[in-house]
C-alpha cells in the first residue's frame, strides 16, 4: 500500500494519491491531472477511483479532467448531486481499492455532502482518515460557505458539523493519521496548522474544536466567531466543479499565445484586459507597464489573484520572467480563471528594448524612514490583514487591508504620502501598483514590511492586542 500527500504550497492544499495492488485512487485532485496520471504509470496502476470529500470552494477540482482520461469513478457522499455521472455513495459505504478498503464516513457541515474516507489496511486496521474540509489540523471547516446552497444559516451548519465530528471522527482509532485536504493559509478555515498531517490523539489533545467538555453551544459560537468574507471567486468554483467545465487543454492554448510588445499593447486596448505583472515584488517596483499590477508568482499567487481579480471571465493578459509562463496559466485556471488571452513574449525586458513607457514604485528603507520620523510626521499604512493588525502593528499606523481593497477602498486625499507595509513586502507591491491605477501616486513601499521594521528596532509597536477584536 502506497499513501502520498501531493501538497500545493499557493493553494494551501492537499489532494491524495493511494495505491494498492495495481489499483489508485485520487483524493481531492486540483485540475492540472498528468502529475497523478504519471504516478499511477509509474507503479503500474490503474486509477479506479476519484473521490471527492466535497464540491471545492477554493479551486477548481480534476475529477472530470481525470475521469476522462482514465476512466475512473468519481464519487462523492450523500447528498450530492452533481450535473455529471458519479457514485453518490451511502454512509459506510466501502469501496475496495486492492487489497485495501475506503469506508464513506458523511460528516456534513462544511458543507452538506461533506465526506471523510477512512482507509482500513490489509490486515483490516482502520489506519487513516482523508478528512477533506470537515477536520484540519488545528481547525475544521469553516460552515459559512454553504450557507446559500443548503438553505441553512452559518449558525445551522456549524451544530451539524459538531455532529459529524462527535459521531463520526472523534469516536476512531486515536493511532490513524489524519490527512486533511488544506493547510495554514487556505481561506477554508481561520485557525489551521501550518503541519499537514498528525495523528487523531494528538488533534484531540490541541484542537480547540474537538475539546471534550466543549457545549454544542460553545462549538457554535467559537467556530463561527471571526469569520473573514470568504473570496469572491469561491461561489463560482463551486459551480464549477458541481456543473462541470471546459477542458484544461483549450484554456492553456489560449493563454500560451506569445504577443509582442506592439500586440500586447493593442490586445490590452481592445479586450480592455487586466494586465498582470507576475514577475517578484522586489523587482516588479523598479520597473513595469503603465496600469499593470503586481502578484508576484513565487508567493499564494491564484488565491490573491482569485481574491483581486473580481471579473472571473475578464481577460487577463500577463507578464511573466521568461519559462514560467504555463505556471501562470496553469495556477489562474486551477481556481477558473480561463480568460488569459496572451502574455508578453520576452517578459518586461522585451517592453524596455521596444522603448515603451515605464513606471516605478518608490522604495524606502525602514532605517531611511525612521531618519526622516526624526523631523516630520509621516504616514504609514499597513494593509495586512486585521487579525494580524490586531496582534500588533507600527503605532499610529492606518490599517486598510489588501483584501479589501476592491470595497470602495480610498484614502482620504490622493496628494498625500503614505508609507506602505505588509509583513514581509510582498502585499504591499501589490495593493500600491493597484492603488497607482487609481490615481494615488504618492505611496512609498517600505521595503521588507514589518518584519524589517522590527529588526530595524526603531519603530514603536503597540502592546498584544486580542486578535478577535480585529477579525
Amino acid at each position: 500500500m502506497k499513501i502520498e500527500q501531493l501538497y500545493t504550497g499557493c493553494l494551501a492544499h492537499g489532494a491524495y494519491y493511494i495505491e494498492s495492488n495495481g489499483a489508485a485512487a485520487i483524493i481531492d485532485p486540483l485540475r492540472d491531472v498528468a502529475s497523478y496520471i504519471r504516478k499511477a504509470q509509474q507503479d503500474n496502476a490503474v486509477i479506479k477511483y476519484v473521490l471527492e470529500t466535497h464540491f471545492h470552494a477554493d479551486f477548481v477540482s480534476g475529477h472530470l479532467e481525470l475521469a476522462a482520461a482514465t476512466g475512473a469513478t468519481i464519487v462523492y457522499g450523500p447528498e450530492a448531486q452533481p450535473g455529471f455521472p458519479a457514485h453518490i455513495a451511502t454512509d459506510g459505504e466501502i469501496l475496495t481499492l486492492g487489497a485495501i478498503k475506503l469506508k464513506v464516513l458523511h460528516t456534513p457541515g462544511h458543507t452538506m455532502e461533506s465526506s471523510c474516507f477512512l482507509l482500513i489496511n490489509e490486515a483490516g486496521e482502520e489506519t487513516a482518515l482523508f478528512s477533506g474540509d470537515t477536520l484540519f489540523i488545528g481547525d475544521v471547516g469553516r460552515p459559512d460557505l454553504a450557507q446559500q446552497a443548503s438553505g441553512k444559516t452559518k449558525e445551522e451548519l456549524a451544530g451539524i458539523l459538531f455532529d459529524s465530528l462527535r459521531g463520526k471522527v472523534m469516536p476512531l482509532p486515536g493511532h490513524i493519521t489524519i490527512y486533511p485536504a488544506h493547510g495554514a493559509g487556505s481561506a477554508c478555515g481561520k485557525n489551521m496548522s501550518d503541519q499537514t498531517t498528525d495523528t487523531l490523539a494528538h488533534q484531540l489533545a490541541i484542537n480547540y474544536a474537538l475539546r471534550k467538555n466543549m457545549t454544542r453551544e460553545d462549538f457554535i459560537k467559537e467556530v463561527t466567531e471571526g469569520l473573514t468574507p470568504p473570496p469572491a471567486y469561491f461561489p463560482m468554483n463551486v459551480s464549477l466543479n458541481k456543473q462541470g467545465y471546459g477542458h484544461v487543454e483549450e484554456v492553456m492554448n489560449r493563454g500560451l499565445r506569445p504577443l509582442s510588445p506592439a500586440a500586447f499593447e493593442a490586445a490590452a486596448n481592445e479586450t480592455e484586459a487586466v494586465i498582470l505583472d507576475t514577475r517578484g515584488p522586489e523587482i516588479f517596483v523598479v520597473g513595469f507597464i503603465p496600469g499593470s499590477f503586481n502578484i508576484g508568482l513565487d508567493g499564494n499567487f491564484a488565491p490573491w489573484a482569485g481574491t483581486l481579480i473580481p471579473v472571473v471571465k475578464h481577460p487577463i493578459l500577463f507578464i511573466a520572467d521568461p519559462g514560467r509562463e504555463e505556471e501562470v496559466v496553469t495556477r489562474l485556471a486551477r481556481i477558473g480563471y480561463d480568460n488569459t488571452i496572451g502574455y508578453l513574449e520576452g517578459g518586461f525586458n522585451a517592453w524596455k528594448t521596444d522603448d515603451r513607457p515605464t513606471d516605478t514604485i518608490t522604495v524606502i528603507t525602514p532605517d531611511e524612514l525612521a531618519d526622516r520620523m526624526l523631523w516630520t510626521a509621516v504616514n504609514i499604512l499597513d494593509i495586512r490583514r486585521r487579525s494580524e493588525y490586531g496582534n500588533e502593528h507600527i503605532e499610529n499606523a492606518i490599517n486598510i487591508p489588501l483584501e479589501s481593497i476592491n470595497d470602495n477602498t480610498q484614502l482620504p486625499d490622493k496628494k498625500q504620502l503614505y508609507y506602505v507595509h505588509c509583513a514581509g513586502g510582498y502585499r504591499s507591491a501589490i495593493f500600491i501598483s493597484i492603488m497607482r491605477m487609481r490615481g494615488y501616486h504618492n505611496l512609498v513601499d517600505i521595503r521588507g514590511g514589518l518584519k524589517a521594521m522590527k529588526e530595524c528596532g526603531r519603530f514603536q509597536l503597540t502592546d498584544y492586542l486580542s486578535t478577535s477584536q480585529f477579525l
